[in-house]
Formats: structure tokens, C-alpha cells, sequence
């Protein structure tokens, strides 16, 4: 059985794990027959992810949250970049939700529009049908 002898500082953990949830939001996207598209370099545009369905093109920006609470506050960090949707990953419980961008600062995660989703592919395509 392999065996991980990698011992990673605090920082790089952390980007490892938030770089996961990318990865499993590029699988379910590509899952559901979008496709889907890297930026080499994310820098100033807030572009994780690309995607299209052939005609249209939307950019998505992933975070994540250290947080079971539904009501806790996510801050604006894309700023006025034009974005289409913001896809936020729990990592202390098992949902996320799918938003707009939106230009306050700060605004619940559970507010009017965003949509819950459980972490499993169907009920995560399922919202991002929705939104």
C-alpha cells in the first residue's frame, strides 16, 4: 500500500486542500459535459475555472470556508472582476453554495439567491442548474 512520507508546512496543506476543491468542482463541471478549462495563471482576473457549453463561456471563482455555520459572512475578494459565479466548498461539513459575485463587502452565505448544494456530484450539478 503506498505510503505519503511528505510532510507539508501548514501553508502548503492548506493550498493542497483548497486546490482539491477546484479539482472536484472541475470533475463534477466536466461530469455534467461542460468544458472545462484551467487558467495557467490566475492573477488580477479571479478565474479558477472557465467554462463553456460550446456557445457561452462563464468564469467561476472557487473558494472555501473553515465553517459549519450557514449564516457566516464570505467577503467580496474578487472585487469588481467579472465573474459569472462563486463557488464556495465547506471544509468543516459536507455542503457549499453556488452564487452570483456580488459587490458588498460581506454577505451570508445562506442569503436570498445563493444555492445550497451537498458535496456529491447530482446534488451539486443540480444547483448549479439552478442558479
Amino acid at each position: 500500500m503506498p505510503v505519503k512520507h511528505v510532510q507539508r508546512t501548514a501553508p502548503a496543506n492548506n493550498y493542497y486542500r483548497n486546490t482539491s476543491f477546484e479539482t472536484l468542482a472541475v470533475s463534477w463541471l466536466t461530469y455534467d459535459g461542460w468544458e472545462v478549462f484551467t487558467p495557467i495563471i490566475d492573477h488580477d482576473m479571479k478565474t479558477d475555472l472557465l467554462i463553456s457549453d460550446g456557445d457561452n463561456f462563464y468564469r467561476i471563482q472557487i473558494k472555501t470556508v473553515e465553517t459549519n455555520d450557514e449564516s457566516f459572512q464570505v467577503e467580496n475578494r474578487w472585487g469588481d472582476a467579472k465573474i459569472d459565479f462563486v463557488i464556495y466548498f465547506s471544509k468543516s461539513a459536507n455542503w457549499g453554495y453556488i452564487m452570483k459575485p456580488f459587490m458588498q463587502k460581506r454577505k451570508p452565505l445562506k442569503a436570498k439567491g445563493h444555492i445550497k448544494f451537498h458535496q456529491h456530484a447530482k446534488p451539486f450539478i443540480k444547483a448549479f442548474s439552478t442558479i
